[in-house]
């Protein structure tokens, strides 16, 4: 039985309006104003398990492995109304613990809430897993994996952040190891802000003081980039999504026409002030030193102007936000030298639209033709590319290569573990010589199942000591 995603609003049990406002940690907000406050936000950021969060750690509200999956079940069997009638109207399961049978982890400033304040996070939980695609029964094994890899001809990769941690490029959003948590241990209280379009007109220097730590090698490339490469020399590569901005794919060989950078790259950077756009290792010298790169074309041409000619002033942007109280006559003195523009690597920052080739490549042509999906190193939390697995047919295959499972999308196959691990292994059994410097000769895998029920194989080299009998390696 199929039943449409709506918004659904949960009533508490004695049927008027939840009023209770669930608010983040009381003793940093006990004074905000709750009008104010973004409750969309914060579900949201609970449904994202944002690191910020300490959470939950009470097991008697929190429903069994077993139980969630006939709970989830039941959901999808009966439709919304009937569901709520059984587990919330009848006060079968209170609204905390039906919470987490929708793998929703509860922030531990939320224990001593009272039960109506989960009715609208438990209304967002339902309505995500009604939007879910159904996990393909037939597909569940490392076995059924390579079967695929062998038969299907346009196979769409997505990619992440985990494909390029071996080569010492650091993730964004990783609890303790990401940038982003090495930013928050350096004062900075919003990371974003260091990628936010604005920020960078305004004071392009703080970007230029930290971009040296993820500014790509342009000689190397991972065991898991060799597979894409792989995939693409028996032409059964369709597109590669990547939400990397380094540019190692480019480097380890995919085809211009095979890649959409999502979030823009390394590749090529453009000055701020006058558009000139040049190869993006041109300004790795001004990265590495963390100064920021003037624009040479915008140097040559101040450097042709009459001695002693004056422009009036203006922002590293050539398009300057106005400001209260600016003034902008021609007879204030305001005037200087004029200054080159600032060059900024072409990567998408807050604030700044993806590019077109993306939803034209994903909306024209590969939608209709992709005939299985392969999600490798990213935890598919960013938008839009986290709306990719559910706008493609249902019916096409889709397997998730990372280190954890993800719950808020339903992969047919799940292989956890080190990403060159698993493609190595998913290779080799497919019977491809996938060889890379960075896989080890006669390298020997054990898989071994986390929860069969869910799709879940754990992929990891198997250690000196003797493995586990009956292990699927």
């Amino acid at each position: 039985m199929v039943h449409d995603a709506v918004d659904v609003s949960i009533e508490p049990v004695d049927g008027t309006h939840a009023k209770t406002k669930p608010k983040a940690d009381p003793a940093v907000h006990e004074d905000a104003d709750d009008d104010a406050w973004d409750m969309g936000s914060l579900y949201e950021e609970i449904l994202d398990e944002v690191s910020a969060y300490e959470y939950s750690t009470d097991g008697s509200s929190t429903c069994t492995a077993d139980e969630a999956r006939l709970i989830r079940q039941r959901l999808h069997d009966v439709g919304t109304d009937k569901f709520v009638l059984e587990y919330i109207t009848s006060e079968r399961y209170t609204a905390r613990k039906l919470c987490t049978a929708f793998n929703v982890r509860l922030p531990k400033f939320m224990d001593e809430y009272p039960d109506d304040a989960f009715y609208r996070l438990l209304g967002l939980a339902i309505n995500r897993e009604l939007n879910k695609r159904r996990r393909l029964e037939q597909y569940k094994t490392i076995d059924d994996a390579a079967k695929l890899l062998r038969e299907r001809r346009n196979v769409m990769v997505i990619t992440g952040a985990g494909i390029s941690t071996s080569l010492g490029i650091p993730d964004f959003r990783s609890k303790n190891t990401g940038f982003y948590s090495k930013l928050l241990e350096m004062g900075y209280h919003e990371p974003e802000q260091v990628f936010d379009i604005h920020e960078f007109d305004e004071n392009p220097t703080t970007f230029y003081q930290l971009a040296g730590d993820i500014v790509p090698d342009l000689k190397t490339w991972s065991p898991t980039h060799e597979f894409i490469r792989l995939l693409q020399d028996k032409d059964k590569l369709l597109t590669n999504y990547t939400q990397n901005i380094d540019n190692v794919e480019s480097h380890a060989g995919i085809k211009k026409e095979k890649l959409i950078q999502c979030h823009g790259s390394w590749a090529t950077a453009t000055c701020r002030k006058c558009k000139h756009k040049v190869p993006g290792e041109d300004i790795f010298e001004d990265v590495h030193a963390r100064k920021p790169a003037e624009c040479k074309q915008c140097i040559k041409v101040i450097a042709t102007q009459k001695p002693g000619m004056k422009r009036k002033r203006s922002s590293n942007s050539s398009k300057k936000r106005r400001h209260a109280g600016d003034d902008d006559s021609d007879s204030d003195g305001a005037y200087d030298l004029p200054q080159p523009g600032i060059m900024k690597p072409d990567i998408t920052f807050f604030g700044e639209a993806l590019p077109n080739d993306f939803f034209d490549r994903l909306k024209d042509h590969d939608r209709e033709k992709v005939d299985l999906v392969i999600v490798i190193g990213t935890s598919m939390k960013v938008a839009p590319v986290s709306e990719v697995p559910n706008f493609l047919p249902r019916d096409v295959p889709q397997i998730y290569i990372s280190r954890d499972p993800i719950h808020h999308i339903n992969f047919d196959i799940n292989l956890l573990g080190d990403c060159d691990v698993v493609v190595a292994e998913l290779a080799r059994r497919a019977g491809w010589d996938l060889r890379h410097k960075m896989i080890p000769t006669g390298q020997k895998i054990d898989v071994l199942p986390v929860d069969e029920l869910e799709h879940l194989y754990s992929v990891k080299v198997r250690s000196a000591a003797p493995t586990t009998e009956g292990s699927a390696a």
